[in-house]
């Protein structure tokens, strides 16, 4: 019985994430009329490339593409400098205050953010509807999953090391430069993987900071799910899906080498 559970647990994962993919690409090759009632049956007559080319062209995913993307690197790039850098002095530290300051760094993980005071604050500043606003929403949301694996990453590494390199006048910055951040890099890759991952999927905070006012892959397929194009076009819709996935493959691929490392040293130790 013991020599199934690996099986049975491995088929079952197959099938949870194997299933939905092949009805995402499956309904995506598809003509309008096979695909207005979307199944895992195979099309007829692959319509994959030309169904991608026309949402490209007549679905405005070049602007929404960027719009994503000015959004998504600067936020991954200035969470894992400020997470990686305040996590590696709440692990290095131990005292009441940093006690304290560690618990209300991760509090993001289990405190949804007020929307509407958000929504009003940014008003406030001149910041709703912006890039600065939302890029801003975002690291006050998703700072404090960086700073909870990086945290416990960090306190797997002998201090031995960091103190061989101030032995040798190493400041703190030269210090977290040459010495801390390369070894983060497992744990860094896990973590650009998930704020990827909920940045670039997220339709609720943009659409309610900067709806209407810039594009980006998600708005964009909301906004236009019901116009002509994809009127009862799931062809078209399931595309647009697809296109939107690839970047995040991308990611995945280029970081699935560091991301279980990552995930079992900072998350369970």
């Amino acid at each position: 019985m013991s020599r199934l559970q690996p099986w049975f647990a491995s088929v079952l994962s197959l099938l949870l994430l194997g299933l939905p993919l092949w009805l995402v690409v499956a309904t995506a090759g598809k003509s309008q009329s096979e695909a207005l009632t979307p199944d895992l049956s195979p099309p007829s007559s692959w319509q994959l490339l030309p169904n991608l080319g026309q949402v490209w062209t007549e679905g405005r995913v070049p602007s929404a593409l960027l719009g994503s993307l000015l959004i998504v690197v600067p936020t991954v790039l200035i969470a894992l400098v400020v997470g990686s850098m305040a996590a590696w002095v709440l692990a290095r530290r131990s005292s009441r205050l940093i006690a304290v300051c560690y618990a209300f760094a991760i509090s993001g993980i289990v405190l949804p953010p007020a929307v509407v005071t958000v929504v009003l604050l940014l008003r406030q500043l001149g910041l709703a509807g912006t890039a600065v606003g939302m890029i801003g929403v975002y690291l006050g949301i998703y700072l404090s999953t960086v700073i909870f694996f990086v945290t416990g990453f960090v306190r797997t590494i002998p201090t031995s090391i960091e103190e061989a390199a101030r032995i040798d006048g190493a400041g703190p910055m030269l210090v977290f430069r040459r010495v801390v951040l390369p070894m983060l890099r497992p744990v860094l890759a896990t973590v650009t993987i998930l704020v990827c991952l909920y940045v670039w999927n997220d339709v609720f905070y943009a659409f309610f900071v900067v709806g209407g006012r810039m594009d980006t892959l998600p708005l964009n397929l909301f906004q236009v799910a019901s116009a002509g194009l994809y009127l009862n076009n799931w062809h078209l819709i399931f595309a647009y899906v697809a296109l939107m996935s690839v970047p995040l493959v991308v990611v995945l691929a280029v970081a699935q080498r560091q991301l279980i490392s990552g995930i079992t040293s900072g998350a369970v130790k």
